[in-house]
């Protein structure tokens, strides 16, 4: 059987972040649900996402994030393979920025 994230537990997890209305509302939720690396770590793969969509190179996106050269990799993978959503945040947060 395929592990798959589309579980109750995951979706009352998602309506609770969906609830929070601030940034610091979610910082003080992600500090009080995740480790300090947890949060890091899944920042670190957003901030390597977002270079990979600006053309950067595996090296300049290692030595900027510190990320390893596999995890640079699966989110490349992910990027090309997933949902869309990289793709989708990447607009939403373009057109946020022309407004």
């Amino acid at each position: 059987m395929e592990k798959t994230i589309r579980t109750d537990a995951v979706d009352a997890f998602l309506d609770a972040i969906l609830c929070l209305d601030e940034k610091e509302e979610l910082y003080q939720f992600f500090d009080d649900v995740c480790t300090t690396n947890e949060v890091v770590s899944i920042a670190q793969r957003f901030a390597v996402a977002k270079m990979l969509h600006e053309n950067k190179t595996y090296i300049e996106i290692a030595k900027e994030t510190g990320a390893s050269t596999a995890t640079i990799s699966r989110v490349n993978r992910s990027m090309i393979h997933g949902n869309g959503s990289y793709e989708r945040i990447f607009e939403r947060l373009r057109l946020e920025e022309k407004e």
